[in-house]
């Protein structure tokens, strides 16, 4: 398992993984794939420590991070200092809004003391956000790729990543999207599809992949949405990818920050537990099915507000996952593909990796036995 890209980034496998956790990152760079941090979320100076810390411990290892600057979002026309365009997003939000979601918590025995201060803040989710997050990562050389996980990064941000020798990389739903990507000089292109976790379009991986493929070539593309194993990663090759992006499997490793309780619900979920739901981030968002997802789609209860506003309102829903993660097991931000039902266990980083790359070995030569069959009638 082994493509140009590997040769063009100093990796030995292409896998990449993304998440939101820095101890992943180290050992799956460790291990031979790519760790990608997920920065939304992250204030710059909190970026720095993260940043700061992995470098530490990767070792010659490359990574890199994972930035959101939808190319449609409220107040992407405001050109204000992010000081300015958070007070701005801030008064934009209806209190009817905040005041449900406080409820929806409380309804379900989740301390809502500090709801108030984990909402109205603006972490990423626009282009007056995530710059400073991309000057801190630039500070850091052992950071060799950029991506955007919505939509085409600004022209001027992309000059300035490669201005500084690193990669480009963007998500797309569409082949119409990656052709965007590919005009405006995005270096790698991830075609991720529906039953992928997180932010994702409606058209399914297999076929997305070589649509996209055909689309953007001789540009490199990396397969997304339903990667958890080594044997669809054999697939997407076979269909012309570049190697695989993946999310969900990397919440189920010893190195996750996810508690037990979290990890015990992507066990028991099935693959038809997911639904894309606008009710976190106010843009179609792939996550277990709970009562808060239930809560925002009910008729006569508000409907989630755009990007980022929306984010704006559930960040206490988001910090409450983490903070109390007994109380807000149906209420909790829980982003995972439909991959999820194949999710049985919690492994180590470097032993999904190993286990990968067998059954990609496994999936080829069963396709070689094939051919050499074939070949001798």
């Amino acid at each position: 398992m082994h493509t140009a890209l590997c040769d063009e980034l100093g990796i030995e496998f292409p896998i990449f993984a993304f998440t939101h956790c820095r101890d992943v990152v180290v050992a799956v760079s460790k291990a031979g794939g790519f760790g990608v941090l997920g920065a939304v979320g992250f204030t710059p100076e909190q970026l720095e420590i993260e940043l700061k810390w992995i470098d530490e411990r990767i070792g010659d290892h490359p990574y890199g991070i994972d930035i959101v600057i939808p190319n449609k979002y409220e107040g992407m026309d405001a050109d204000v200092s992010p000081e300015v365009l958070t007070k701005m997003l801030q008064d934009m939000v209806p209190q009817q809004h905040l005041d449900f979601a406080k409820k929806i918590l409380a309804d379900h025995g989740v301390p809502t003391g500090d709801a108030d201060s984990n909402a109205l803040k603006l972490l990423g989710w626009t282009e007056a956000t995530a710059t400073p997050q991309v000057e801190v990562a630039l500070n850091h050389p052992k950071v060799t790729l950029i991506a955007n996980a919505l939509g085409t990064p600004p022209v001027e941000m992309i000059e300035l990543i490669h201005a500084s020798g690193r990669k480009v990389a963007a998500l797309c739903g569409s082949p119409a999207q990656a052709r965007k990507h590919a005009a405006a000089d995005v270096d790698i292109i991830i075609a991720q599809g529906g039953e992928g976790g997180g932010h994702c379009g409606e058209v399914g991986s297999i076929v997305l992949w070589p649509q996209v493929v055909k689309e953007v070539a001789p540009r490199p593309v990396l397969a997304a949405g339903g990667i958890g194993s080594g044997y669809q990663i054999a697939a997407a090759l076979a269909m012309g990818c570049a190697g695989s992006w993946s999310g969900s499997q990397w919440l189920m490793v010893e190195e996750a920050e996810n508690t037990p309780v979290q990890q015990a619900a992507y066990v028991n979920a099935t693959s038809r537990d997911t639904v894309r739901s606008r009710s976190f981030t106010g843009k179609p968002c792939r996550m277990l099915r709970n009562d808060w997802t239930d809560a925002w789609q009910t008729p006569g209860n508000p409907e989630p507000l755009g990007m980022p506003l929306q984010y704006m309102v559930s960040g206490m829903a988001v910090a409450a996952t983490g903070k109390y993660p007994n109380e807000t097991v149906d209420v909790a931000f829980n982003p995972v593909g439909q991959v999820v039902g194949q999710l049985n266990k919690v492994e180590r980083s470097a032993a999904v990796i190993e286990r990968w790359v067998q059954e990609y070995l496994e999936a080829t030569t069963r396709l070689n036995e094939l051919n050499e069959a074939a070949a001798a009638v």
